[in-house]
């Protein structure tokens, strides 16, 4: 599947360079690349995940509503994170879905009547989407019919599998929409729902993106080696496009990515609820208030346990004493032993950006992908400096950069952008 989609991903990236070439093709210029990267990263999931144009990424249009929608309810899940961490999951043992949905209707809560609106909009969309490609191909549009078979989007690949299953095997339409979404808490009593795929490909990705061009801006040493190395990948490839064995084979953009996410990682903690009795290890014991030796934590059916992944990626002991400092060389050599010991049970790269186990990222390897592939094509093509607007990072279910203007912050990514000289 990834081979699959890197063409799709450099057509719209190069749609995307083309865009941002022309506000700069006159001299240097400061553009806010968060909404470029934001618009992208969904674009880039929309196609291929499902097979759907949401932006055609030129000019300075708007944002789509699904991705307002999306950003809106991001929001929302976070500044109602107590009440739905611990009323919630109490309300639904108590109460049917369908009456709870029922009751958020004349609940006195503008956020919970707001965030039912933002998410119903994104499943009617969802619903729509389907609902059209499964039209065209009962219509027999040639189009559809060969997009499926050849399962060039993830929708169609779902498609085409539940189209060859067994009666008794087969996923209705519901079931198949929702494998593009997860349903949290708020979604299971409130029909709230917030889409796993696009939520791993799209703020999380921008957000990543949108850091490691700042990282770039600000390190034009580290900036000028990448261009080299693309340059050079894009020549012994005949001057095409580079494919996916081409992006995966470039070590110093590989380090880039690996570093971003190991120091920066978008989501830098998570929660987990324990569903039984449990004891957690500890790698190293703790001395208790009362002098004892802690080796391990007893955890409660129902606690809730508070994870730091930010405290994991950027633990001195495992990475050194240079752990919090931006370095993509470390990831050239093999890394410390100590590192591959921790036994970190992250799904990527002795990390846990990703978090590991069943609940961890579906959207690893695509969000890496999309990644490699913007910032092959936009360092090739231009040369990033700072913004002199001071930025700060936030967060805010996803970390987010913050520009300080006149008393108040604003989501925002101010870079200067030049297209780069050719030699």
């Amino acid at each position: 599947m990834p081979e699959m989609v890197v063409p799709t991903f450099n057509q719209i990236t190069l749609t995307l360079r083309d865009s941002l070439a022309k506000k700069v093709q006159n001299g240097t210029q400061e553009v806010e690349l968060l909404s470029w990267m934001s618009r992208t990263a969904l674009e880039l999931v929309g196609q291929s995940g499902l097979g759907y144009s949401f932006d055609s990424l030129t000019d300075e249009e708007c944002a789509h509503p699904y991705s307002q929608a999306l950003k809106g309810l991001l929001l929302l899940l976070s500044v109602t994170f107590w009440p739905r961490t611990y009323i919630f999951p109490w309300l639904v043992k108590l109460i049917p879905a369908p009456i709870l949905r029922s009751l958020s209707f004349y609940w006195p809560s503008a956020n919970l009547r707001h965030g039912r609106e933002l998410a119903d909009y994104m499943w009617k969309l969802s619903t729509e989407i389907y609902q059209e490609k499964i039209r065209a191909l009962n219509q027999g549009d040639e189009t559809v019919v060969e997009q499926i078979g050849t399962g060039k989007d993830i929708m169609s690949v779902l498609i085409n599998e539940n189209m060859k299953a067994s009666d008794e095997d087969k996923l209705d339409e519901n079931e198949l929409i929702g494998q593009v979404h997860f349903q949290d808490v708020l979604r299971k009593n409130f029909s709230l729902a917030v889409s796993t795929l696009i939520f791993a490909a799209m703020d999380t990705t921008s957000s990543a993106l949108g850091r490691t061009l700042l990282l770039l801006a600000e390190n034009p040493a580290v900036q000028s080696r990448l261009r080299e190395e693309i340059i050079e990948a894009r020549q012994e490839n005949q001057g095409e496009d580079l494919g996916y064995d081409e992006l995966v084979s470039l070590p110093y953009l590989d380090s880039i990515c690996r570093e971003t996410l190991r120091l920066y990682a978008p989501v830098p903690r998570l929660m987990r609820t324990a569903v039984k009795d449990t004891i957690l290890p500890l790698s190293t014991p703790v001395i208790g208030t009362d002098g004892s030796v802690i080796t391990e934590i007893p955890v409660p059916s129902g606690t809730n346990v508070h994870i730091s992944i930010m405290g994991s990626n950027r633990n001195e002991a495992l990475w050194g004493p240079d752990a919090l400092e931006w370095k993509p060389e470390r990831w050239l050599n093999p890394l410390p032993n100590v590192v591959s010991e921790a036994k970190i049970p992250g799904v990527y790269s002795h990390l846990m950006t990703f978090n590991g186990g069943g609940r961890s990222c579906i959207g690893f390897k695509f969000s890496q992908l999309e990644m490699k592939v913007v910032l092959a094509h936009l360092v090739e093509t231009f040369e990033f400096t700072p913004s002199s607007k001071k930025i700060d990072w936030h967060y805010a279910a996803v970390s987010n950069p913050y520009v300080r203007e006149e008393g108040s912050n604003r989501v925002q990514l101010p870079i200067q952008m030049s297209l780069v000289k050719k030699v």
